[in-house]
């Protein structure tokens, strides 16, 4: 879940109990979208893409 949904919920400084509380009240939310989660093989093309990338900014 990205930071931005979570900060305009976080009542007290920032600390771990206060991010779970407001983690908390986010996920309660009907409204909350959320990115579906990646396989393995996605992730593992994203990681050869990334390096690939790396690698030809790198070269240059």
């Amino acid at each position: 879940m990205p930071p931005s949904y979570v900060k305009g919920y976080v009542k007290r400084s920032k600390n771990d109990a206060a991010d779970a509380a407001a983690i908390c009240e986010v996920v309660t939310r009907p409204s909350m979208r959320f990115v579906p989660i990646k396989s393995v093989d996605q992730q593992a093309l994203l990681v050869l893409r990334r390096t690939r990338d790396l690698l030809i900014r790198q070269r240059m």
